[in-house]
């Protein structure tokens, strides 16, 4: 077990088949990371059904991908960052912006300041300055967009770690190093 071959979709439990061919239907295939999650196919359903719930949360797609590119920078995650650059790209986001976005440099504050949320989050396992809370809320966020923003941080660390642990190929175009 400190070794993990990336499953194929033959060898899939029929648990798994109809979650992959969502995945096949929406991206094109079936990233290695989701199919090594698949290991589990309580893992996997839970983390696809949860994941597909951030849409209807307060960020915007544009916006979650700029989330999870901090996450995953934060988190040493090179998987994510592959394949969350090429994401945002396709969501609007130039390069270049990707990169300040994971450096905690974008010259828009909206984005210094959740850099600055999303770090203390992870680095101090939820807790966050009181002024660094009031200078999210002044962004106009509320408690239910604060909610949303850490179940993001939830749903991309559960991927970061997922790919820490086993280290799969990636099967994305890798993103920039910073």
């Amino acid at each position: 077990m400190t070794s993990f071959e990336v499953p194929v979709y033959s060898e899939t439990p029929e648990a798994l088949k109809e979650v992959y061919d969502k995945f096949q239907k929406t991206i094109g295939f079936v990233p290695n990371l989701y199919a090594t999650i698949g290991y589990s196919p309580n893992a996997l359903n839970a983390y696809a059904e949860f994941a597909a719930r951030q849409s209807k949360g307060t960020f915007h797609a544009k916006d979650r991908e700029a989330i999870y590119l901090i996450v995953s920078q934060l988190n040493g995650c090179h998987y994510c960052l592959a394949s969350h650059t090429e994401s945002a790209i396709a969501h609007g986001w130039p390069e270049e912006e990707t990169l300040e976005i994971r450096k905690g440099t974008h010259p828009e504050l909206k984005w210094q300041v959740l850099y600055r949320v999303i770090k203390s989050v992870i680095e101090n396992k939820g807790a966050v300055d009181r002024g660094l809370l009031e200078a999210f809320s002044s962004l106009g966020y509320g408690n239910a967009a604060l909610m949303d923003l850490i179940s993001l941080i939830m749903v991309m660390s559960l991927t970061n770690y997922v790919y820490r642990l086993t280290q799969i190929p990636i099967d994305y175009p890798l993103a920039k190093e910073i």
